[in-house]
């Protein structure tokens, strides 16, 4: 795999979606390489979460710079996409059309990593589970908002959860209480509260660190 980088952008694209058209940033890999995949979802838009949360750039970014294009939709709802907010069920279908866009501008990129963000981890977790977890690389979860929805379990050894110490709006012992039936290992910044305010940098390398070596 080539190690040359270059400096992409994030570029606005429309894909079109189960109710209409969805708005969603794409973000090419910074490498001369592309190897993969990467679909970044955003928190709950009822609490401002857009494709313009920092998190999911930093998702993105961390990811693009492994070699990954990645794409980062507005689902229904929200920004300029079609639609109207379904807590986490019809977003699930959005996701799913962001997918079949990004295989079919690149058939042969087998690798897919999904990501997410609060409620965005809520909506990767359940596309996981429809296509199947053998079609998945991995699954990030970052700050999973397990005490506001009905999580499906997830593949175990594909995923990385990484919740933070003092999370005011989805507490660690909640997402402790849901990861421990499934032996699920948690990542824990110690400090730091749901939206990883002064600890992105940190995140990115935690994120590059675990994902570097698949």
């Amino acid at each position: 795999m080539s190690t040359s980088r270059k400096a992409p952008s994030f570029e606005l694209i429309e894909i079109s979606g189960p109710v209409g058209s969805l708005e969603c940033l794409r973000l090419s890999s910074a490498l001369e390489t592309t190897i993969g995949i990467v679909l970044v979802a955003h928190p709950n838009p009822t609490e401002g979460g857009t494709f313009s949360n920092k998190i999911v750039h930093t998702l993105a970014k961390t990811l693009s710079r492994l070699g990954y294009v990645a794409y980062c939709p507005n689902l229904r709802g929200v920004g300029n996409s079609a639609g109207t907010f379904e807590n986490g069920v019809g977003e699930v279908d959005d996701m799913a059309a962001v997918l079949a866009f990004a295989r079919n501008e690149h058939p042969m990129l087998s690798r897919l990593t999904l990501a997410g963000f609060s409620f965005g981890t809520f909506v990767q977790s359940q596309l996981c589970q429809r296509i199947g977890s053998d079609e998945v690389e991995g699954l990030i979860l970052i700050g999973p908002a397990v005490s506001r929805h009905n999580f499906p379990t997830v593949p175990v050894g594909k995923t990385l959860l990484i919740h933070g110490e003092e999370d005011e709006v989805i507490s660690l012992e909640t997402v402790l209480n849901w990861a421990r039936p499934q032996s699920l290992p948690v990542v824990i910044f110690p400090g730091v509260g749901h939206y990883f305010h002064g600890k992105l940098t940190q995140l990115s390398d935690w994120v590059n660190k675990e994902w570097q070596t698949r």
